[in-house]
C-alpha cells in the first residue's frame, strides 16, 4: 500500500472563473465571511494577499472538529486561474508528511465554470486514511462561495 495520495474532483458552479480564482488568489479571507460554519477565519501571517510566497492560517472545521492550517502560497497562475498551495503547519501534519492543495477554475463555454481540485499528500503510517473528508470540505466551500458569488453578481 501506498503512502502517497492524490484525490482530484471537479466541481461545476455557475459563477465565473476568473471571480473564484480571485477569491481563492487573491482575498481567501473573504472565504470565512462565505462559509463561516466551515471556515472560521483565514489570517495573513507574512507576506501580501495574492503574492507567492505568502503565508496564511486557515481555521476550520473538519469532522466537527476545529483545526487549523497554516499554508504556503507556491503557484498563482492567472492565467490559467490556479493556486498551489502547501501546508507547513498544523493538523494534517499530524497525519500526512506533506499535504499540497490546487485549484483551478475553468470557464466553460455555455457560462460558468468547472472547479477542479487536486489534494497531494504522503501519509506518515499506512493506518492514515486517504483524505476524503478534506477534498468533501473543498467541494461544500467550492458550493458556498459558488452561491455567494452568483448572490453578488
Amino acid at each position: 500500500m501506498s503512502l502517497i495520495g492524490q484525490l482530484e474532483t471537479d466541481v461545476e458552479i455557475k459563477a465565473p472563473a476568473d471571480k473564484f480564482h480571485d477569491v481563492f488568489s487573491c482575498r481567501p479571507h473573504h472565504i470565512s465571511n462565505v462559509t463561516p460554519e466551515k471556515i472560521q477565519g483565514v489570517d495573513l501571517h507574512e507576506g501580501e494577499w495574492g503574492k507567492v510566497g505568502t503565508i496564511i492560517c486557515w481555521n476550520y472545521m473538519h469532522d466537527g472538529v476545529a483545526e487549523i492550517a497554516k499554508e504556503v502560497i507556491e503557484a498563482i497562475d492567472d492565467e490559467n486561474y490556479s493556486t498551489t498551495f502547501r501546508v507547513i503547519e498544523g493538523h494534517l501534519l499530524d497525519k500526512y508528511k506533506s499535504f499540497h492543495f490546487t485549484v483551478q477554475a475553468t470557464p466553460k463555454e455555455d457560462g460558468g465554470s468547472l472547479v477542479h481540485w487536486i489534494l497531494k499528500y504522503e501519509k506518515i503510517s499506512e493506518d492514515v486514511p486517504e483524505a476524503n473528508g478534506i477534498l468533501q470540505l473543498a467541494i461544500d466551500v467550492t458550493k458556498d462561495l459558488d452561491a455567494h458569488l452568483i448572490e453578488q453578481a
